[in-house]
C-alpha cells in the first residue's frame, strides 16, 4: 500500500518517496545499489533470527498470553484515557545491578517501568558480546527462561551473524567505525495482570548500524513492539517470556540524514536514561 492510499493524503495515484540528500557514509548511489540491498537483507536477516531464537526458547513456557502485543488505544478508535498515556510522577529507580536498572514497585507501574529498562538492555550493544549477553540474559530472565534462552541465543549471535553486521567474534566494529544499537521506548501497555504474571507491552523506536565511512549497514531507524510477560521473582520483576511484532510505524520525517561523524560523535555524547512509568 503505497502512501496515498493512507488517510490525509490526496488520492493522486502516487506513492511518496523519500530520498535522503546524500548517500550516507558514501555508499552506493541514490538509486539504491546493491550494497542497499545487502543492507536490508542483513537488517531483515536480524529481526528474523532474534525473534526466532527468542521463539525457540519460550517454546510451551507460559500461558502464551505475550505473543498478541499493544501499544494503547482500543479497538474502536476511541483515544485512549488521559490515567493511560500521561506520566504518573514516580521516580525512576535509583538502584542497578550490574549496570542494569532493579528494584521495581511490586505492582503494574513497576512493571511497566521494568520492561522499559529491560527493552532498552536487550536493544544495547552489550547483546553482541557473548560474555555481556550471558550477563544480561541471566539478569532480566527467570532462571529457568534464561537456561532456555542462552544457546539459543549463542546461536543467533553466531560469528558469521556478527561478521554479517560488519562485526568481530566480540561484537565490535572495524576500527574508526562506531557501533550504534539503542532501543527508545515510547510507551507501555499492561494487556493482562494476574497474581502469577503481568504481561506489558512495550513500543519501541530503534536505532541500529555501524556509522563508518566504509560501513555497508548505516545506522538506520525501526520501529517494534515487544511483549513481555513478567514474574515477581526474588524481590524483582523478571521476564519469564517474550516476543516482538513489528511497528506500529510513522511516516519518515523531512530531516537531512546525518554522516558517520556526527552520529558517531551523538552517540558519544548523549546518555541513556532510566525510565518510570
Amino acid at each position: 500500500m503505497s502512501l496515498g492510499d493512507e488517510p490525509g493524503y490526496p488520492e493522486t495515484g502516487h506513492t511518496r518517496t523519500r530520498l535522503p540528500e546524500g548517500d550516507p557514509y558514501g555508499g552506493a548511489s541514490r538509486r539504491g545499489g546493491r550494497s542497499s540491498s545487502r543492507s536490508l537483507v542483513t537488517v531483515v536477516g536480524v529481526v528474523v533470527l532474534l525473534i526466532a531464537a527468542i521463539a525457540f526458547a519460550n517454546r510451551g513456557e507460559g500461558n502464551g498470553s505475550s505473543n498478541s502485543a499493544g501499544t494503547g488505544g482500543s479497538s474502536s478508535g476511541n483515544q485512549p484515557a488521559a490515567s493511560s498515556t500521561s506520566a504518573s510522577g514516580t521516580k525512576p529507580v535509583e538502584t542497578k545491578s550490574g549496570g542494569i536498572p532493579s528494584g521495581f514497585a511490586h505492582d503494574t507501574q513497576g512493571a511497566q517501568s521494568a520492561a522499559a529498562n529491560y527493552a532498552v538492555t536487550l536493544g544495547s550493544t552489550g547483546m553482541y558480546n557473548k560474555e555481556d549477553r550471558h550477563r544480561i540474559v541471566d539478569s532480566l530472565y527467570t532462571s529457568t527462561a534464561a537456561t532456555r534462552l542462552q544457546s539459543a541465543m549463542d546461536a543467533a549471535y553466531s560469528t558469521d551473524f556478527l561478521g554479517k553486521l560488519g562485526l568481530d567474534a566480540n561484537g565490535n566494529p572495524p576500527k574508526g567505525s562506531t557501533f550504534v544499537s539503542r532501543t527508545v521506548p515510547v510507551g507501555t501497555e499492561v494487556t493482562s495482570s494476574s497474581d502469577g504474571a503481568t504481561v506489558v507491552a512495550v513500543w519501541c523506536n530503534s536505532l541500529s548500524g555501524i556509522a563508518g565511512n566504509s560501513s555497508t549497514t548505516p545506522v538506520t531507524s525501526n520501529w517494534f513492539t515487544v511483549t513481555m510477560t513478567l514474574n515477581w521473582s526474588g524481590g524483582d520483576w523478571k521476564i519469564l517470556q517474550s516476543s516482538q511484532t513489528s511497528g506500529p510505524a510513522p511516516v519518515t520525517g523531512d530531516g537531512t540524514v546525518s554522516g558517520s561523524d556526527e552520529i558517531s560523535k551523538a552517540v558519544e555524547e548523549f546518555g541513556g536514561f532510566t525510565y518510570a512509568r
